[in-house]
């Protein structure tokens, strides 16, 4: 530190000088450590402006993830829903098949226990009993021949060919 009341009272010019000198010198530095606070600052403020671009992009990315994740997590719970009702079908279903099963192994049993006076020919007039027209005849035709047909799991070759009789003998008087 300069002693300004020294220098304000020296007489000499080497100490005037040296003085001088010392300004200047200290004008220089203060000079280039503002020039390199201002390029400090500048640089800083070059990547503030980066950062917040940065945090801008990843703060966009976030909200898109969070969009994509809350959507596939829609998607998911829709497609868990469609296997929930599925399998839930699928157990109505089952429930559905076995009831059927025990019905049929019942008619089954019924069937085997129908008595043996009963002829095939006898079975297939009432099987066509209540049919009053040619349509209704065709349909109960195609009806029986679906359930009664050899290549069926319960179909009966002899009924089978019953039904095609008595089919055909009733066509033939409605003609």
């Amino acid at each position: 530190m300069i002693d300004w009341e020294r220098i304000i009272k020296a007489e000499k010019v080497d100490e005037l000088r040296n003085a001088k000198l010392w300004l200047f010198q200290e004008n220089m530095r203060l000079e280039n450590e503002r020039s390199e606070f201002i390029q400090s600052r500048d640089k800083f403020i070059r990547e503030r402006v980066k950062f917040r671009d940065e945090m801008d992009t990843l703060n966009r990315r976030t909200v898109l993830e969070r969009k994509r994740l809350k959507e596939e997590n829609l998607f998911f719970e829709k497609k868990m829903a469609i296997l929930q009702d599925g399998f839930r079908k699928l157990e109505e279903e089952r429930r559905s098949f076995e009831r059927e099963k025990r019905f049929l192994r019942e008619e089954i049993a019924r069937q085997q226990e129908v008595p043996k006076d009963i002829s095939v020919n006898d079975v297939a007039e009432v099987l066509f009993r209540s049919v009053n027209n040619p349509l209704a005849l065709r349909k109960r035709y195609r009806d029986l021949v679906k359930i009664f047909h050899p290549d069926n799991l319960f179909g009966d070759e002899e009924l089978a060919q019953q039904i095609n009789r008595e089919f055909v003998r009733r066509r033939k008087e409605e003609w």
